[in-house]
Formats: structure tokens, C-alpha cells, sequence
């Protein structure tokens, strides 16, 4: 399949080309437009994969475009304002974070599996996306992207995560060194340690946040 990423950073548009007999696997809400001749189907891939999915932050399920009879057109996008990136997974796995997986190759392998405590505190919940396979996926973020490349150590608040390279060590700790209190009060919270050599992608607005924020300038629902 062939990405162009159209209307960077803040209005992000992924427009995908799919030559005949070819699949692209979607998050279920994502398309906004295909050609006539893309067909669509919709599966969990089993109940187990579905609820662990849904467990997971994501959809139950998730939509399968087909070329059919010609080279395809789907559009692709995110609920949120932001931006979009293509990932090449091969030789280069990935780790997601569940509200920033888009669309993949049907070659690509995308699953929920348990970032145990480390997934918790991340702030993705207990489940964290990960790649096997070989091919291209699309992420999407809040706000516009930034790749970084990890040479040794870097900290990076957990709101602001999109992806990171699988082979990066990673841990969860309080943003301060003087403790929960100083952390909570400091306004960060959460922070990830990374180690080693690789790329992290980053989203410049935090969902949480942004949430928050805006939940307080509204008026109080009345009963």
C-alpha cells in the first residue's frame, strides 16, 4: 500500500492507495472516505482478541478495506486533532500506545498484550499495543508529532507518548526525586525512563490534560 499524509500537523488526513487484491486492517470509526471498489468488512478476530482489545482502550472491532477490481482509495483519521505518521514494522518492532493505532498492513501484526504495572502507570492502562510481522502502520497522535531518537537515557511524561522502538528498555516513575507529593504538585505526574538506542514519537498535547481542562470550563449539569 502507498500513505500520503495530507494536511499536517493539526487537521491530519492519511490517504491510503490499495492495489487490487490487497487488504488494509483500520481501527473500527476510523475510515472517512473509500472509493466505490474498496469492499469493507468487519471482524474481532475472535472473542478473546476482541474483548482483550477492548480491555486494551480499543474497539471490539476492527475493519478490513479490500481492493477489488482495480487500485483502491480509503481515508483514513483520527478523533482528535493531530497529526499522523507511517511506521515501517520488520526489522524495526514497535510499541503503541492503544489511542494512537490507526490502520496497518494485514502482513502486520498488531496486538494487545499487558504492560503489567509499567502499562498501568504509562497512562495507556493496563495494555499496551505491540507489533510482529513486516509491513507499514499508520499512528496518530493528539496535537503535532515529534520523533526523537533515544542515544543512552531520556525521560518523557507518559501523556505525551505515541510510539517507541520495541528494543528501547523502559520504567515508570514519579516525575520528582522528592517524592509522590512533589510529583502530584508539580503538575507532571508519570514520567518514562527510556534506555538504549531507538526512536520514541511524541504527541505535543496531552488527551488527559486537555480533558480536564476543558471539562472545567463548562457549566455544571443540572439534574
Amino acid at each position: 500500500m502507498q500513505v500520503n499524509v495530507l494536511y499536517r500537523p493539526s487537521q491530519t488526513v492519511a490517504q491510503v492507495w490499495v492495489q487490487p487484491g490487497e487488504s488494509l486492517m483500520a481501527e473500527s470509526g476510523a475510515m472517512m472516505g473509500m472509493s466505490t471498489n474498496v469492499n469493507m468488512q468487519t471482524q474481532s478476530g475472535g472473542l478473546m482478541k476482541g474483548l482483550k482489545r477492548m480491555f486494551g482502550g480499543e474497539s471490539f472491532f476492527r475493519n478490513t478495506f479490500t481492493a477489488e477490481g482495480g487500485q483502491g482509495e480509503v481515508l483514513l483519521t483520527t478523533p482528535l486533532c493531530g497529526d499522523m505518521a507511517v511506521l515501517e514494522v520488520g526489522a524495526q518492532q514497535w510499541y503503541v500506545q492503544n489511542s494512537a493505532y490507526v490502520a496497518s498492513e494485514t502482513s502486520v501484526d498488531v496486538a494487545t498484550q499487558s504492560g503489567g504495572f509499567k502499562g498501568w502507570f504509562s497512562g495507556a492502562g493496563l495494555f499496551i499495543l505491540g507489533t510482529q510481522g513486516q509491513g507499514q502502520m499508520v499512528i496518530g497522535s493528539f496535537g503535532a508529532m515529534e520523533q526523537v531518537t533515544v542515544d543512552g537515557n531520556m525521560v518523557i511524561d507518559t501523556g505525551h507518548l505515541v510510539a517507541w522502538d520495541a528494543s528501547l528498555q523502559y520504567n515508570i516513575a514519579k516525575a520528582s526525586q522528592s517524592g509522590w507529593i512533589a510529583s502530584w504538585l508539580s503538575g507532571e505526574g508519570m514520567v518514562c525512563h527510556f534506555q538504549g538506542q531507538g526512536q520514541v514519537y511524541l504527541q505535543t498535547r496531552n488527551a488527559q490534560e486537555y480533558g480536564q481542562s476543558v471539562g472545567a470550563l463548562l457549566p455544571p449539569r443540572r439534574g
